[in-house]
């Protein structure tokens, strides 16, 4: 399986989060790519490419152009600003105030486009950003031009990235852009199937009221985990997406066995739907040691789950998001491809 992968995403580094009511160091941080990229060299997974340049205009095929147009100037308006520290944002509009009309500064931009404090910007995060969304669409081409499959090595992830809203991480819905793209060349039908422990809330968002797009989430009850606001087991679509999205959401302490059916279940949706592209939002923060989630699967299992994907027998584009116990990592997100590929 042929890796799109670059270094650019290297730049994003020592951005902070709020979590807890602390100011912490960002839990996505590089080593989490370099584990995964030293991995797939360990195994001989195949070869690794760097992306080619893709024009950002796709992007806005599944965002707001003025978020879109918003990322890229963030960090200097900030430092025009007079700030030094990572760009976080502090205020939101919820509901109640008005959210129809942008303001001018920059301290109140970050949180019109934001929905939480966990998406920062540091000098080289437009950079990251930038080359992630670049290596969702190459690896993207190399399935359209036939191969079996491809993994894209995203960072920063995408799947919390709504159509006008950074958060989680994310910034630009990798997978979102990529189902457009093979929408854009021709594909009917597109499912995305996210396995990350937190809801793809962005992903769900952006295809909602379409029946073209496929999104199927196993996750984290959203009553005790992150997001917290959507995820939940009767959000079924609307209008023209009215039974096209489906959710999974699971306890704590959630096994091989009890996620496993769960993945069942919603490969029986997926094979209803018939697509014909798979897009995998491969999180592992599912991991029994992840230091932020609370399912209980260990690295053994994840060859396991990648076989059962290879069974779809659909060309697979796999986008990497979640998984924050960095040691471990590389281990379990190729042991996704490696099952794939053997499967």
């Amino acid at each position: 399986m042929k890796t799109v992968f670059s270094p650019r995403h290297a730049g994003h580094s020592g951005q902070t989060e709020l979590v807890g009511g602390e100011i912490v160091p960002g839990f996505e941080n590089p080593s989490r790519a370099r584990f995964i990229r030293e991995r797939i060299d360990a195994v001989g997974l195949g070869p690794v490419i760097e992306p080619g340049p893709h024009d950002i205009a796709l992007a806005k095929r599944v965002h707001k152009p003025d978020y879109v147009d918003f990322l890229p100037n963030a960090w200097p308006m900030w430092r025009v600003a007079g700030h030094s520290t990572p760009a976080m944002p502090f205020v939101w509009p919820a509901p109640g105030l008005r959210s129809d009309v942008p303001p001018d500064t920059i301290e109140a931009l970050l949180g019109y486009y934001s929905f939480d404090a966990g998406a920062t910007f540091v000098e080289g995060t437009w950079e990251a950003i930038k080359s992630s969304f670049d290596t969702a669409l190459t690896a993207a081409s190399l399935v359209k031009e036939g191969e079996r499959s491809a993994f894209a090595l995203c960072r920063p992830p995408g799947h919390h990235a709504g159509s006008a809203s950074m958060g989680g991480y994310c910034y630009i819905n990798n997978a979102a852009v990529a189902a457009q793209w093979f929408r854009d060349q021709g594909a009917q039908r597109v499912t995305i199937l996210d396995v990350d422990y937190h809801h793809g809330n962005g992903t769900q968002e952006i295809f909602y009221a379409r029946g073209d797009v496929q999104v199927i989430n196993l996750h984290g009850d959203p009553l005790t985990e992150y997001p917290h606001f959507l995820g939940h087991a009767d959000e079924h679509g609307t209008g023209d997406g009215e039974g096209f999205n489906h959710n999974y959401p699971l306890p704590a302490g959630t096994d091989w066995a009890a996620w496993n059916a769960a993945l069942e279940d919603a490969l029986r949706q997926l094979s209803g739907f018939a697509p014909e592209v798979v897009i995998v939002s491969l999180g592992v923060d599912t991991f029994e040691r992840d230091p932020i989630s609370h399912f209980r699967l260990r690295s053994d299992d994840y060859p396991k789950m990648g076989s059962r994907l290879a069974k779809i027998g659909l060309p697979t584009l796999f986008v990497m998001e979640g998984g924050y116990a960095v040691e471990e990592i590389g281990i379990n997100a190729v042991g996704v491809l490696t099952g794939f590929e053997s499967g």
